[in-house]
């Protein structure tokens, strides 16, 4: 039973199918959570944030990976380290998970960014 489990899941892998439980083991496996939350600035930017900037933007994703892999210098507050080994296809997931995230709540609207 167990192999089969692992053969599904290395299936959906290979497919593109990730979901968002898998996503987080690679940001836990590239060490992403030392400076980033999905919702509190850290040493680096929330993600939701990192959406926010990109979201709407023509190759939102391809700019975020870019990011990921080759770093950020000079530009912001948030100066980014390049991971290259990251491989563009993790880094394709993280981004598409950044994008997936909801607002913020904003205090006068009342909304809840789950």
């Amino acid at each position: 039973m167990k192999l089969a489990a692992y053969v599904l899941t290395v299936g959906m892998l290979a497919c593109g199918h990730v979901r968002a439980e898998d996503v987080q083991a690679l940001l836990q496996s590239y060490n992403c959570r030392l400076c980033h939350s999905a919702y509190e600035t850290r040493t680096g930017p929330a993600y939701v944030d990192v959406a926010a900037k990109y979201r709407g933007k023509k190759n939102a994703a391809s700019t975020i990976v870019a990011v990921i892999r080759k770093g950020v210098h000079g530009e912001g507050p948030w100066p980014m380290p390049p991971l290259p080994e990251v491989s563009p296809a993790d880094a394709r997931r993280i981004a598409e998970y950044i994008l997936s995230l909801k607002p913020r709540a904003t205090k006068a609207s009342g909304i809840q960014g789950s």
